[in-house]
């Protein structure tokens, strides 16, 4: 796919700076452990065991659009499976309900925090705020961290800007290169991604994860638990952890967690691990995101997602 680029100046030096701009040179990290940010506040309550931390922060009270999630289908309903089904189906009726309710929501504002292994290497966190629409389907994401990311903006809209994103660096870089255009799906775009920008939100996490669902009860070897109280971020969650065992072809993971909360009936962290290089040695990380300050339906407008908002933005 063309990498669809545009901007002042250079094009050879904008494609060998750019590369960095949406993502940094990854860290080492061979056993893919340790918090998701810096300075953890100490082990979550009801987590399973494995060296989770708490994430430094906390919601802001909910405003009158924010709604909880309907009895019916909150978390309640998570438990052990029937004697005949699949140790997943429990975990997948709640992801079905959760697909259909997320859908309803209007937009949500977060500070996101990732890490993906890519290329082997793991990267280390990631800090940017994030507004997210869902229809038509808008990011707009400002990097607080780490210092080398630290004031970066991106903007995707669905339908605009001929299908690609608007992102500029800071310093030099900015004024050097201004306002770039990418393909979302681009070798520019994707360096050190494990997904396209098309593909981040809380939504679209679920939605993935119903795919890998529907796939993993076509097998065997599979070990779910549920674990109560646990804490992210002082939000009280319910854990779903998922093992499988032994490495499969069909399996993509060995051992994933979902961090639910229990007010929002939303997932705000997912983490997955690869099987240890070496039997009984550490797992390795995968790919770890976590939504913290959680807004719901912020009635956000075109507006939010127009780079002539954000004075940080090459005019």
């Amino acid at each position: 796919m063309a990498l669809g680029i545009s901007f002042r100046g250079c094009w050879l030096l904008a494609l060998l700076t750019f590369s960095l701009l949406i993502a940094p040179a990854a860290a080492q990290n061979p056993a893919g452990t340790g918090p998701a940010t810096p300075n953890p506040e100490g082990p979550m309550t009801g987590a399973p065991p494995g060296g989770d931390r708490q994430v430094p922060g906390a919601l802001p009270p909910r405003g009158p659009a924010d709604q909880a999630a309907p009895a019916e289908t909150r978390l309640a309903k998570l438990g052990p499976a029937q004697p005949d089904e699949h140790p997943l189906m429990p975990a997948l009726r709640w992801a079905y309900d959760g697909v259909g309710n997320i859908e309803k929501l209007q937009d949500y504002s977060a500070t996101m925090v990732k890490r993906e292994r890519v290329n082997g290497k793991v990267s280390e966190p990631e800090y940017m705020f994030v507004k997210i629409r869902h229809q038509p389907f808008s990011v707009y994401m400002h990097f607080t961290g780490p210092a080398d990311l630290k004031g970066r903006e991106v903007i995707y809209v669905q339908g605009r800007n001929s299908g690609n994103l608007l992102a500029h660096a800071t310093g030099l870089q900015g004024k050097l290169l201004g306002m770039l255009e990418l393909a979302p799906t681009g070798v520019v775009a994707m360096r050190g991604n494990r997904y396209p920008l098309t593909e981040i939100g809380i939504l679209n996490m679920v939605r993935r994860l119903v795919e890998v669902g529907e796939q993993d009860i076509k097998y065997g070897e599979c070990e779910v638990k549920f674990f109560k109280g646990a804490k992210i971020n002082n939000r009280v969650c319910t854990c779903i952890q998922v093992v499988h065992p032994v490495p499969r072809r069909n399996f993509l993971f060995h051992v994933a967690r979902i961090f639910v909360d229990d007010e929002f009936n939303l997932p705000i962290r997912y983490e997955s691990y690869d099987w240890p290089e070496q039997p009984g040695g550490p797992t390795r990380l995968l790919e770890e995101y976590t939504y913290l300050n959680l807004k719901l339906n912020n009635g956000f407008t075109d507006a939010d997602f127009d780079p002539r908002s954000y004075p940080g933005f090459p005019k």
